[in-house]
């Protein structure tokens, strides 16, 4: 639990993940407020689905907890969530606290003693399934809507293109043909358009690289399509200075309005190399 503005707030997240403090609508309507008191914030936020959400604006309230108070500046969304407030990065580090999901608990030190807050299994439970509730609604609506899933669509090659760097000494290498059972390349198929139709790919009548796809089953049941890319990283020089201690790298980025996604694919690129090898 929480204070904000006096007022005993429960199903409060806090989120190591999340670069923003995020205020939902049950909060924002229990503390009366009104459009008047935002400020702008036009910069999209990725929803837990991983849909872009526009805010209504931001505010900055007090927010109290185990008697040590900071300034939290939210940025007020009106996407369903079972919470009713996110507590990211920020937060934590102007408290100073240590988040621990295992044991459901906070640390930080206030003025006297070292506070501890406890937080309930039985309401991490509900808001759990409430948020699989929603997100089954989600993907039932999804299917029948087409959505563009490409993380950066619309961005124009002529301002910024991805390109490997293959060894020019390395011969291609064309992958046998491995065949794949038909609910694999039924999802293949159905990703295969979705990144057309994004824009993210384009069709190659005679590659000199070819590479098979791989099918594996996620958590939720349904099929995750990659590629085996193996022959072709063996044949891209390995970078010898690779992007350290990203975690660190991505909260140095908290407080700031915008991070450039440039920068986080980089990373995100290097990591993923270094996981081939």
């Amino acid at each position: 639990m929480a204070r904000v503005m006096n007022f005993l707030v429960k199903r409060v997240m806090i989120d190591q993940g999340s670069g923003a403090d995020v205020m939902y609508p049950d909060l924002y309507r229990g503390l009366g407020l009104k459009n008047e008191d935002l400020s702008k914030y036009d910069t999209p936020l990725m929803g837990f689905d991983g849909h872009l959400v526009t805010p209504e604006g931001q505010l900055s309230l007090p927010v109290s907890m185990g008697g040590k108070e900071v300034i939290v500046t939210f940025i007020v969304v009106t996407s369903f969530s079972p919470y009713t407030a996110i507590l990211g990065r920020s937060w934590i580090h102007d408290m100073g606290a240590v988040p621990s999901t295992l044991h459901v608990k906070v640390k930080f030190r206030t003025e006297d003693r070292i506070a501890v807050i406890r937080g309930y299994q039985q309401a991490v439970k509900q808001c759990m399934v409430a948020a699989a509730y929603d997100q089954t609604k989600q993907e039932e609506l999804t299917e029948k809507a087409p959505l563009y899933p490409y993380e950066v669509p619309w961005v124009d090659p002529e301002f910024i293109v991805h390109k490997l760097n293959v060894d020019p000494l390395c011969p291609p290498k064309k992958q046998r043909l491995r065949r794949s059972a038909k609910e694999h390349a039924k999802a293949v198929r159905q990703e295969v358009g979705k990144l057309r139709e994004a824009g993210a790919i384009k069709e190659m009548f005679f590659p000199e690289w070819l590479a098979n796809t791989v099918v594996v089953k996620k958590k939720s049941g349904k099929w995750r399509v990659c590629v085996d890319f193996t022959n072709l990283n063996r044949a891209c020089p390995k970078d010898p200075f690779s992007m350290p201690k990203i975690d660190q790298l991505v909260d140095a980025t908290c407080g700031h309005p915008r991070m450039s996604f440039l920068n986080a694919f980089k990373g995100y690129y290097q990591i993923a190399l270094a996981a081939e090898d």
